[in-house]
């Protein structure tokens, strides 16, 4: 029989908070708002669990076996709290964890001259799983957008300089609930100067540079707006906001984040 180093005991008397694999290329499936089937994305899956201080180290193979377990079935991504008992079970852990971050793209239609176009946003779903077999969810989305600063506006004769801008956003809600990643993206765009768009013509062109004209907003303008929609929303009990604006007469970026258990 091999030996299993793995589970030979470590003496130093120290557990590990998480321990596995990371940047595991996958397929994830997918629910689209407003659509039947799954679809397939891109993904990439970090996993963990913890490990007693009594163990050398965990079985990394193990992780990649549910993976492919679950690929098999079709079920990766769709049923993350099962994954998460799953690895508890089969790496004999008290705690799990998972991360899957992805390209979702959304078919978005230009404000003026209404040309489609794919919009592409960083996305993840992550999930962890404790000792009581707790399970907390997380839906998170970084949603590029134009500011346009009020100050430049209010001390210029003409002009207002503006920058694309990331929010980048988390947030947790109970079991049984559900959010729908567009509309978490559309909660955020809608706290812009103006969104952003992959096709542009002239005539959208104008219409976005006037919109953001219009609607000033400083970094914290916007981080105040998004936090103010989450904390209205019944089903979110935490969330983490933050946006980095790319400043286009600085050498540096205006940066807010806000983090708050409702």
């Amino acid at each position: 029989m091999i030996k299993d180093v793995q589970k030979t005991i470590d003496k130093r008397n120290i557990a590990l908070q998480r321990v596995g694999v990371k940047d595991v290329e996958t397929l994830l499936n997918i629910e689209r708002k407003g659509q039947k089937t799954s679809q397939k994305v891109y993904a990439k899956a970090k996993m963990s669990v913890y490990l007693p201080s009594n163990y050398k180290g965990t079985h990394m193979s193990r992780f990649i076996e549910i993976l492919e377990d679950y690929r098999k079935e079709n079920l990766i991504g769709v049923d993350i709290k099962k994954m998460l008992l799953d690895m508890k079970k089969k790496l004999e852990s008290e705690c799990s964890y998972l991360k899957f971050d992805f390209k979702y793209f959304v078919k978005k239609s230009a404000p003026r001259s209404f040309l489609e176009a794919l919009m592409c946003y960083d996305c993840f779903f992550e999930g962890t799983l404790d000792e009581n077999n707790n399970y907390k969810f997380y839906l998170g989305a970084k949603v590029p957008i134009t500011t346009l600063c009020p100050c430049s506006k209010e001390i210029s004769n003409y002009g207002a300089h503006n920058q694309r801008a990331i929010v980048s956003v988390k947030i947790s809600y109970p079991e049984g609930n559900h959010i729908w990643l567009e509309d978490l993206i559309t909660t955020v765009e809608s706290c812009a100067s103006c969104e952003l768009y992959s096709l542009l013509k002239r005539e959208d062109e104008k219409y976005v540079t006037e919109s953001a004209y219009q609607n000033p907003k400083f970094v914290e303008d916007v981080i105040r707006d998004v936090v103010l929609k989450l904390e209205n929303n019944s089903i979110i009990n935490y969330y983490e906001v933050e946006i980095e604006a790319f400043e286009s007469i600085h050498n540096h970026s205006a940066w807010c984040r806000q983090i708050k258990n409702i």
